[in-house]
């Protein structure tokens, strides 16, 4: 019986790992960070030698707006994220109650009745308290400096551009990632493509790690099994 008991608690636990493991964020090369494949136009024919500068394909403007605005150009994001958190909750709650029945009389004579030679009267009290105290704070503070390049994925009808890219560093034993996906308005980029992250709608930024050292900063699957809500103890 204890051996089904163990070997229930072990498939469970290697259930709530795997789940764990899938909740988090996209693996490398997900779908949603991929690189998007730019927009191909068609050749123009070889035009015959005309013997002036200009050519087509070497074309220089000095008076077109160079900013991305096509699906497959190149966006600099530079993450400036700064969060502060802090929340504090003190309760105390008290109740008290007394009820007091007098004993009745009749004739201005007290109701009593005796038994074995002892006397009772009918008078009766009640009292009751209750009280309740709780206190809880929390604080969380969290900084994300750098930059990534990512590429446009959509033009939406408004003329917003929806951006999305991924950047992979391998350092030593494993690899760190960025990740990064949102909305930007092309009026908000400068003059060499780039744009604070705090100016990109619905942003979806991802850091994090792979390799030994990541794995040692996180709990064994028998350990996250005992901090869920599934263990009853």
């Amino acid at each position: 019986m204890a051996a089904m008991r163990l070997l229930s608690l072990t498939i469970l636990g290697l259930a709530y790992a795997g789940l764990v493991g899938c909740a988090g964020v996209e693996g490398k090369g997900s779908d949603a960070y991929a690189p998007i494949e730019p927009i191909v136009y068609p050749t123009v024919e070889e035009s015959p030698p005309t013997g002036g500068l200009f050519a087509p394909k070497r074309k220089l403007t000095l008076f077109a707006d160079v900013r991305a605005y096509e699906v497959g150009d190149i966006v600099s994001v530079v993450l400036m994220e700064s969060t502060t958190a802090a929340k504090s909750a003190d309760t105390e709650l008290g109740k008290g109650s007394s009820v007091d029945i007098a004993n009745p009389t009749i004739v201005g004579a007290p109701v009593e009745w005796s038994t074995n030679g002892n006397s009772y009267s009918l008078n009766m009290g009640l009292d009751s308290t209750s009280s309740f105290g709780g206190e809880a704070s929390s604080s969380q503070n969290n900084s994300l400096l750098g930059s990534i390049a990512v590429q446009v994925s959509q033009v939406l009808p408004n003329g917003n551009l929806v951006i999305q890219g991924e950047k992979w560093i391998q350092i030593n034993q494993g690899d760190e990632y960025i990740k990064l996906r949102g909305i930007i308005r092309p009026e908000d980029l400068s003059a060499t493509n780039s744009i604070p992250s705090t100016l990109v709608a619905d942003a979806r930024i991802s850091y994090g790690g792979t390799g030994p050292l990541e794995e040692s900063n996180s709990p064994g699957w028998l350990t996250r099994f005992f901090m869920t809500p599934l263990m009853p103890f």
